[in-house]
């Protein structure tokens, strides 16, 4: 309160010496300029009072409300924030595992799957091996059967053209012997 009154005093106190001063609107003779400095000092008494009783408290208690619905919801952010960051963390982690896991089951499906080619081409090669050792056996049965044909061909072969050479039959136990000879030769037994 004594604020106010200092400064209605120099409120009043400077009109005095604008007029010293030669300024006719500041002129306290006259009695509208005092009335307006009267008035003016009145409406300013009563609008700092209206603002320090009624409305500063009321702004003071917005400012606080609106500081601590700021600090709230910095409060709930990090509390978020870090949430986030927990669920980001676990979530990394259960990648992690999930891609290792998946990484092991790959291996082990592989491995299953190698071991089972492994059997399969053991089947095929001991099968292969089985019907190799079939046609060996046959080819050297067609051999044995060729080559005794041979022996009986080549002779009479032989025979026909000892025949046709000399126009007598050649005997047909220098024939088989001459073929034998010619066929141990050549390692046809």
């Amino acid at each position: 309160m004594r604020r106010i009154v200092l400064a209605a005093v120099a409120l009043l106190a400077l009109p005095a010496a604008a007029l010293a001063e030669g300024m006719p609107q500041l002129d306290f003779a006259n009695p509208l300029t005092t009335s307006q400095v009267v008035w003016l000092a009145i409406i300013f008494v009563v609008l700092y009072l209206l603002l320090k009783q009624w409305a500063l408290p009321k702004m003071a208690d917005v400012l606080k409300m609106r500081a601590a619905a700021i600090a709230g919801d910095l409060e709930a952010a990090q509390r978020a924030k870090a949430e986030s960051d927990t669920a980001i963390a676990s979530l990394t982690e259960a990648t992690r595992h999930a891609h290792a896991e998946a990484q092991a089951e790959i291996a082990h499906a592989v491995g299953i799957a190698k071991e089972a080619a492994a059997e399969h081409s053991a089947r095929l090669l001991a099968r292969l091996d089985t019907q190799l050792g079939e046609a060996e056996q046959r080819i050297e049965a067609a051999r044995t059967s060729a080559m005794g044909a041979l022996r009986q061909v080549a002779t009479e072969t032989a025979a026909e053209v000892v025949a046709r050479l000399t126009g007598r039959p050649a005997p047909a136990d220098a024939v088989a012997a001459a073929v034998g000879d010619a066929l141990a030769a050549r390692g046809h037994v």
